[in-house]
């Protein structure tokens, strides 16, 4: 870890009553940017804290004769109430480590035997969080002494404060636009994700946007809080994400087909789609939505077999509208659309949450009866200075080097036509870009 841009004096304490484990941690970190202290006890832990009560981050076992981790913990947040607690568990102590959560305010738990990159990982990670917890106590002082000082001149300086006043009022509108600017780049960015998904499956091509339409939809009609609604349409994007690491021959079979070795490979791509993004805490909600989205209302589904109203509300939404969009895919012709309704009828109370039915109904038969429309319309391929506003793009832009510029189905306008001719001085693709217009 790179502490280089702080000057706090990093030091982290390990606890087990095993050597060999203590011996081996500290080996691990030998060559991390702090010091490493190490107890054989909690009680001997809690010596250490006493005297030393800036450590950044204690990683405690649970299991250990005197105090658990669990009630050593508890004691710990008195002494050092900044440090960052982990919890060290076998598989057998998963409830003890979420008592060490609850309880002892641990920022979370690792089992063993652990992975040494991921250990050092979220060693780092923790580590990094005092270094912030510290930075802003800092910050929040010299903000403190700052307003005191304003107070002060406000009595005397009254015309400087006003000048003042005015310049916090012009950052602050320069912030609102830096966080409008970043809640932007946040929903291109999962856009970008979605786009790598479809290029991994071609055959997927617009199907995230069609779960995430529909998704929204029902959201909607749920009234979910604008907030959740975000959340819902992040994760139907990204629903397959997980699938980006199995074999391609499993991208080719339909899940009914599989045998069950491969089976079991493609129910591990929901809990892949979490872990690839667990890292980002802005997403971590939209990971738990990702992990369960194949879980079946009547239990049968997996990864974890969860059922009724135990299924996130995101993740029960997603299943029904995936199943939509995959089997209208599937059947094809100018029935699929009633016959996947049907389908989902019968599956109401067993795979699905039969209160969603009617939420999304109406919005399959206005989104497929649309795309069916779109055989009143002629594809053409221009050149990028021969776009008009209106036009709908009938393929993904990508770029020459291979970046997703565009999806399909986007309809052009003055600001991304600009973009994409930009885009093809820079990094000129083979071909011109495809576009549907009436016949």
């Amino acid at each position: 870890m790179n502490t280089a841009t702080t000057e706090i004096f990093i030091q982290i304490l390990i606890v087990d009553d095993e050597e060999n484990i203590l011996r081996s941690l500290k080996r691990l970190l030998t060559n991390e940017e702090f010091e490493v202290l190490t107890a054989i006890s909690g009680e001997e832990a809690l010596k250490i804290l006493s005297v030393n009560p800036d450590i950044a981050l204690i990683v405690s076992d649970q299991r250990m004769p005197g105090l658990s981790g669990v009630e050593f913990l508890e004691q710990a947040k008195s002494l050092a109430p900044d440090a960052t607690r982990i919890i060290l568990t076998g598989y057998a102590d998963v409830n003890a480590a979420i008592d060490g959560i609850n309880m002892g305010g641990a920022y979370r738990y690792i089992t063993k035997p652990w992975n040494d990159e991921e250990l050092l990982r979220i060693v780092n990670e923790a580590v990094l969080k005092f270094v912030l917890i510290k930075d802003n106590q800092r910050l929040t002082s010299i903000v403190k002494k700052q307003n005191e000082e304003l107070k002060e001149w406000n009595s005397r300086l009254e015309a400087t404060v006003q000048e003042q006043t005015l310049e916090i009022r012009k950052q602050n509108e320069e912030l609102r636009g830096l966080n409008e600017s970043l809640g932007n780049n946040f929903k291109n960015t999962i856009l970008a994700f979605s786009g790598l998904i479809e290029l991994r499956d071609e055959r997927a091509a617009s199907h995230s946007r069609n779960v995430a339409e529909l998704s929204i939809k029902i959201a909607k009609q749920l009234g979910l809080s604008g907030d959740e609604i975000q959340t819902v349409s992040a994760a139907s994007l990204l629903h397959d994400i997980g699938k980006i690491g199995i074999p391609d021959i499993l991208l080719t079979k339909d899940p009914d087909e599989m045998k069950p070795e491969e089976t079991a490979v493609y129910s591990q791509h929901p809990v892949r789609g979490q872990t690839a993004i667990d890292s980002i805490e802005a997403l971590r909600e939209v990971g738990t939505i990702i992990r369960h989205h194949h879980e079946c209302f009547n239990g049968g589904g997996f990864p974890d077999k969860l059922t009724g109203e135990s299924i996130p509300i995101g993740a029960r939404i997603i299943s029904i509208a995936d199943f939509i969009d995959r089997t209208i895919r599937k059947l094809g012709g100018d029935k699929a659309v009633e016959l996947t309704l049907k389908k989902v009828k019968e599956e109401l109370g067993k795979r699905f949450d039969g209160r969603l039915y009617p939420l999304i109904e109406t919005p399959a038969r206005d989104l497929y009866d649309r795309i069916l429309q779109q055989t009143g319309l002629i594809e053409m391929e221009l050149n990028p200075k021969d776009l008009r506003s209106g036009m709908i793009l009938s393929k993904d832009v990508i770029s020459g080097t291979g970046i997703l510029i565009l999806r399909k189905g986007m309809k052009l306008h003055e600001k991304n036509i600009d973009a994409l001719r930009r885009s093809y001085q820079l990094d000129p693709s083979a071909s011109g870009i495809f576009v549907m217009i009436e016949k």
